[in-house]
């Protein structure tokens, strides 16, 4: 019987080169033994790959490919796929030169989705100013996601952020926003179709036939009846009404100060939270090294590591890989589990 083919590996786009995507990439791949890191390759300037390596002290071979012969090269040398742009090598120092590459390296990744070379896209982490001072027009990474999806498909996607680690899974209704704006953005509607999405993705990739979704109040104590805010009671409690009467098992508002300890926890599968930070302190908390930023709501499934650029220590050869190992490891659990109810 002739041997199954290797799965399709999955894409990661290097980022902005000039933090620590390059070295997690390399330190990812040189313990993909140790951690079971599965096949991917690497979007990125294979020139400033092997500079990286060469500045931090890694020994690691470095393959030109494309994203079929990636499977084979892995196990003896780190895949890249080269881009048509190149950067300039300046660890810790960002560069709008760099912008043309970053933006490449998605726009590819993505395109490897829908055309099936690669199971699923893991981004390392880019820097927002060095792209606007380059005249990229999208708030972030998951706008510029959701606009390549649209494109491909003339299907409007709402993308919404999940943080997984082992312990916790949040999700931020409201997100990049100040705290003052967000009893004016947050609405019934929004947490609703927030928890929709959640709720889906919870149950076809995450592979829960029924997933619980704890839904956090906005205020203290989840506004106390009415004593400390009506937002809790005009606006949450009607949302998880209306996600339960789509069979979604919701409940809440709850104070969000109770919801994340051990017990707690046990009691759900997702928290929905309406603000950032009440999404990303208990997350970030847990699982500082090792969560995941994976985002919902799109028609291919994405992961990136729960950190920044890391410009400060850039080149230093000190960068952790543990989150980049945890979003490749996610992404292919991921893509498997669609893979095996398709």
């Amino acid at each position: 019987m002739a041997a199954a083919p290797p799965p399709v590996p999955l894409a990661l786009s290097v980022g902005d080169p000039s933090g620590v995507g390059p070295e997690t990439a390399i330190a990812a791949w040189q313990n993909r033994k140790r951690d079971g890191v599965p096949a991917f390759y690497l979007l990125a300037d294979p020139a400033v790959v092997a500079a990286r390596a060469r500045l931090v002290g890694a020994e690691v071979e470095i393959e030109q490919t494309t994203p079929a012969d990636a499977p084979a090269v892995f196990g003896r040398a780190l895949p890249v796929v080269p881009l048509a742009a190149r950067f300039t090598d300046l660890p810790g120092e960002p560069d709008k030169a760099n912008a043309a590459g970053i933006v490449e390296a998605i726009d590819r990744a993505v395109e490897d989705c829908f055309s099936g070379k690669a199971a699923a896209m893991v981004t390392c982490p880019i820097a927002k100013k060095p792209l606007y001072d380059a005249g990229f027009r999208f708030p972030g990474h998951t706008e510029y996601l959701a606009h390549l999806a649209f494109r491909r498909t003339g299907v409007e996607a709402m993308p919404v952020m999940l943080l997984a680690g082992p312990d916790l899974r949040t999700v931020p209704v409201t997100i990049h926003i100040p705290l003052a704006e967000v009893p004016l953005v947050l609405t019934s509607e929004l947490i609703v179709a927030t928890g929709r999405i959640t709720a889906r993705d919870m149950k076809d990739r995450f592979g829960l036939e029924k997933p619980r979704l704890a839904v956090s109040g906005l205020n203290p104590h989840a506004g106390e009846g009415g004593a400390m805010g009506r937002e809790d009671e005009a606006i949450v409690r009607p949302a998880v009404e209306a996600l339960r009467a789509e069979g979604i098992d919701a409940f809440g508002p709850l104070p969000a100060d109770t919801m994340f300890h051990p017990r707690a926890r046990a009691g759900y599968d997702v928290a929905l939270c309406m603000y950032h930070d009440q999404a990303l302190i208990p997350a970030k908390t847990l699982a500082f090294d090792e969560g995941v930023n994976a985002t919902l709501g799109l028609p291919f499934i994405r992961t990136s590591p729960d950190h920044g650029t890391a410009f400060g220590i850039a080149g230093k050869g000190i960068a952790r890989p543990d989150s980049l190992i945890s979003a490749l490891k996610l992404a292919r659990q991921l893509a498997d589990n669609r893979a095996s109810a398709a």
